[in-house]
């Protein structure tokens, strides 16, 4: 999955506006303290206000990964003005939706969009009698920091909840594009089920992203034979790749090996990597799309009773495939920060329907023979995903030793966000950011 940095307005759109992401708030309520010494990287925490200004939703990350048996959880702090709360309450609600038409053509109240997964939970007041969940380290940091008006939220997704992807929009598209995305909102109101307001709620965009397997599995390989009228023997086709499991940007490289038994004559080869979307809503349908091939007629035309032997190499990239509509991509439509949706691991069959798209790879391996020989072919499903990113070591050399900091390692260090130190004063290794506004092209605030 392609790593953000918090520091840059990666994924702005003209004027501030962000569908997924912060922009560097120009008020940094922090500062880093890094001296020249020691890189002491500090902690970036996004932060997004209200309209009339009295909730702010603070969280640590934007992506949350899905490992198999689990999914990061999902937790932050709410600063509320209690005095503008007064008898109400604030709840927090995190959707994953899947959209499949655009907004300007709802009609009748329709909406072209189904709601996947739906966890709500009471934030303020805190319910009597509920058991209370142990703070997370950046939890504390940030009530510590803020105030007793600081409220802690923590949701947990399961794990057959659907990747953040989305389908790239054809050209002259506006809005916001289709497919499956996350929403952590936070709003006031009586009850769970009232309508959130825009003055009074707050909604971020997050992403659930799936990291590639550590272990590769077997090595793809086929083998086809096709007859022919009046012909004695088959003519054979194997083709294998190198391994299974590719990262984004990776070359894929494709073996195959002809055996020509028969009376045809094979005169060229093709050989293209294919994207398989399944959009799992009320009936499933398919979407295909070619998004790397290569073709040769080097050692052709292979005769009847000749072999060939070759190797192609291809690397699909979505830089070679941004005017094809409806291709699935991770996260967002920005050029410059996504790539080609990851490979969908279906763990449980059972649960596809709940997927909302399931995105599949194939290389396809094809013999032409001419306008009476017809054609030979041959797939190889693969996996293409992101490689786990290298886990952080909980004391880098070159960070700062803190006067209070335990040397026994008491206390893990999270490594899904900047590392946190533990000095007792933390007020200087936090930096706050703004997240920008999800605000469509032309929509006005009410």
């Amino acid at each position: 999955m392609a790593k953000w940095d918090s520091s840059e307005s990666e994924y702005s759109e003209p004027e501030e506006s962000n569908e997924l992401g912060a922009i560097v708030s120009p008020e940094i309520c922090a500062m880093d303290t890094v001296d020249s010494a020691s890189k002491r990287q500090a902690t970036r925490v996004f932060k997004k206000s209200s309209l009339n200004g009295k909730i702010t939703v603070y969280l640590g990350k934007r992506d949350f990964v899905d490992h198999i048996t689990h999914v990061d959880p999902i937790d932050g702090v709410v600063l509320i003005d209690p005095d503008y709360a007064k008898d109400r309450k604030v709840f927090g609600h995190v959707l994953a939706a899947f959209k499949y038409g655009r907004e300007d053509l709802d009609v009748l109240g329709l909406t072209f969009r189904k709601d996947l997964y739906l966890a709500a939970e009471q934030i303020y007041p805190v319910v009597a009698g509920a058991q209370q969940r142990k703070l997370t380290r950046l939890q504390e940091k940030l009530i510590k920091k803020l105030g007793s008006n600081a409220y802690p939220f923590y949701f947990e997704l399961p794990p057959h909840c659907p990747a953040s992807v989305t389908l790239q929009p054809a050209p002259g598209d506006t809005g916001k594009p289709c497919g499956v995305d996350y929403e952590l909102k936070a709003f006031v109101g009586e009850t769970q089920d009232d309508k959130p307001q825009k003055r009074n709620s707050v909604r971020l965009a997050i992403r659930k992203i799936m990291y590639a397997p550590s272990k590769q599995g077997e090595q793809p390989s086929v083998e086809v034979s096709k007859e022919f009228v009046m012909s004695p023997n088959k003519l054979h086709l194997e083709a294998s790749l190198d391994k299974e499991l590719y990262h984004h940007g990776e070359n894929i490289a494709v073996n195959v090996h002809i055996a020509n038994n028969s009376n045809r004559t094979v005169k060229k080869i093709k050989v293209s990597v294919r994207q398989f979307a399944d959009i799992c809503l009320f009936s499933t349908a398919q979407y295909k799309c070619t998004v790397a091939e290569a073709e040769s007629e080097e050692g052709c035309p292979v005769g009847p009773g000749f072999t060939l032997s070759k190797v192609f190499s291809l690397k699909p990239l979505l830089a070679d495939n941004k005017d094809k509509w409806g291709l699935a991509l991770d996260g967002q439509i920005k050029d410059e920060d996504t790539n080609l949706a990851s490979s969908t691991l279906v763990v449980d069959p059972s649960q596809r329907e709940n997927l909302g798209i399931i995105v599949q790879y194939k290389v396809k391996v094809k013999l032409c023979l001419g306008a009476l020989g017809g054609e030979l072919v041959a797939e190889l499903p693969f996996i293409l995903m992101h490689p786990k990113p290298e886990e952080e070591e909980p004391a880098p050399p070159t960070a700062r030793p803190s006067p209070t900091q335990k040397t026994d390692s008491e206390i893990p260090l999270d490594t899904n966000l900047i590392q946190l130190d533990t000095e007792a004063d933390g007020d200087d290794d936090i930096i706050f950011e703004d997240f920008a506004r999800l605000r469509l092209k032309g929509e006005t605030d009410a």
